[in-house]
């Protein structure tokens, strides 16, 4: 087989798993996990034929995929990939390019450049911001905190680029109490012990209180968020960031899906305030829907960015701009193609229709949940439906029982020391019929 003819066959197995991905058990069964032991195999010496691994790889492992792209899975905030966002991934791996700068490919520079400022458009945030595409929020993370960490040094008087962190003044860091963990993680990789974290007091919604925020000035890195991931609600930006720029702070807001409410004119009064952070992490495949691995850092200062993560060499050397001096990566994928597919075919008025159908089909569930008799945790502001059965013991009964069904998918979480599951309405596929059969199902699994 050439590698026309494999390419074809690849996409006519794609077409295939899509065709029939409402039709797929949101979970797969235990059969098809253990039959994936068939993955498991000596290196051949001599290699195999490619048509039999594309085989193999179809005939074990589709069956045993998470229906995530599809529209009756409700864990983690994932969303779906829209088919423009696909296809144009599909062009871009056709087209194989060294997306670190202008120079390895400059179609995709081209079309990462115009994503970063439709980016900044539809979020409606500094347009002179640095927008790089990475991973995930956490290394996107990563790029914004080094930079705020090098900032406020410099600022001191510290040339953290050449001189490190031995001797240079001490930066602190205050995050929420729920914080997510990717911050965290980012922190830790950035030298920031967890011990070292100073902890912001939140209500009972999960925001930071302005009343007891702890002690910031010019050597505080304060991190908030846009879409608690239990609750999805919104620090008080308006409150809280004028109090950190008069103290001379580096806010930064970790909004990997809530930041996307700034896309609609019905739910952007949620992060009031928000344009005044310092620097911003969002995901691309979470509400946006775009495939995975494509994600996005934000900061107000290009030049922060740029020289927090300069990659520049004496064979490869770029614009302040080129994405390998605004991420972690240097060989890297364009992943802004994606994000650019979406926002140029859904348009605004696209994205933000996506954004209200869900909202209102999160208060729907909600509704309907505390009818039957769930106990709703949240304000559900947003996406999010934080819920509990009347016990501990019965919470987690219906948690298995929906998760083993093949019906339905979503994850448990813990809020407020005790267990609870957290529903999650992001994938374009998701319409209000999978939403009344969702429903249903709960109503079924409670009674």
């Amino acid at each position: 087989m050439d590698e026309i003819e494999l390419i074809k066959d690849a996409d006519a197995r794609a077409y295939t798993y899509l065709e029939n991905i409402e039709g797929r058990p949101v979970y797969p069964s235990e059969d098809k996990i253990i039959a994936l032991d068939g993955l498991y195999e000596p290196l051949s010496k001599a290699g195999r034929p490619a048509a039999e691994t594309l085989a193999l790889m179809d005939d074990l492992g589709s069956p045993a995929t998470v229906a995530s792209n599809g529209p009756n899975y409700y864990g983690f905030v994932i969303g779906a990939s829209l088919p423009i966002s696909a296809a144009a991934d599909r062009l871009a791996l056709a087209w194989d390019q060294s997306a670190s700068s202008f120079d390895g490919g400059p179609s995709a520079a081209t079309l990462e450049q115009q994503a970063g400022e439709w980016v900044l458009e539809i979020l409606d945030l500094p347009r002179e911001s640095a927008v790089g595409f990475g991973t995930s929020a956490t290394a996107c993370g990563l790029a914004c905190l080094s930079a705020a960490r090098s900032s406020l040094l410099a600022t001191l008087g510290w040339d953290f680029e050449n001189d490190g962190l031995i001797g240079a003044p001490e930066i602190r860091v205050v995050v929420p109490e729920t914080t997510h963990i990717t911050v965290k993680k980012a922190l830790r990789v950035l030298g920031f012990g967890l011990n070292r974290i100073i902890y912001a007091p939140t209500d009972s919604y999960g925001r930071v209180d302005p009343a007891q925020l702890p002690p910031i000035d010019d050597h505080t890195i304060i991190c908030l968020q846009a879409g608690e991931v239990n609750t999805g609600e919104f620090d008080p930006f308006d409150k809280i960031i004028p109090l950190a720029k008069k103290a001379g702070a580096w806010v930064h807001v970790d909004g990997a899906f809530g930041l996307w409410a700034r896309a609609s004119e019905n739910s952007k009064h949620l992060t009031a305030g928000v344009d005044g952070a310092d620097s911003w992490t969002t995901d691309g495949h979470k509400w946006l829907n775009t495939p995975y691995d494509g994600a996005i850092a934000i900061c107000r200062d290009k030049d922060a960015l740029a020289r927090a993560m300069n990659s520049d060499a004496a064979y490869s050397t770029a614009s302040a701009t080129a994405q390998k001096n605004l991420t972690l990566e240097f060989s890297r994928r364009a992943r802004g193609i994606p994000i650019w597919a979406a926002l140029r075919t859904l348009g605004h008025d696209g994205v933000a229709k996506m954004i209200d159908r869900h909202r209102k089909q999160a208060r729907h569930v909600a509704n309907a949940l505390r009818d039957v008799g769930y106990d709703v945790l949240n304000r559900v502001v947003l996406n999010q439906i934080l819920v509990r059965a009347d016990t501990d013991e019965r919470t987690n009964s219906i948690l298995e029982a929906a998760q083993s069904s093949g019906k339905v998918w979503f994850g448990s979480t813990i809020w407020q020391g005790r267990p609870a599951f957290r529903i999650s309405i992001s994938s374009f596929r998701t319409k209000d019929q999978h939403i009344d059969r969702l429903v249903q199902i709960m109503t079924e699994l409670y009674r």
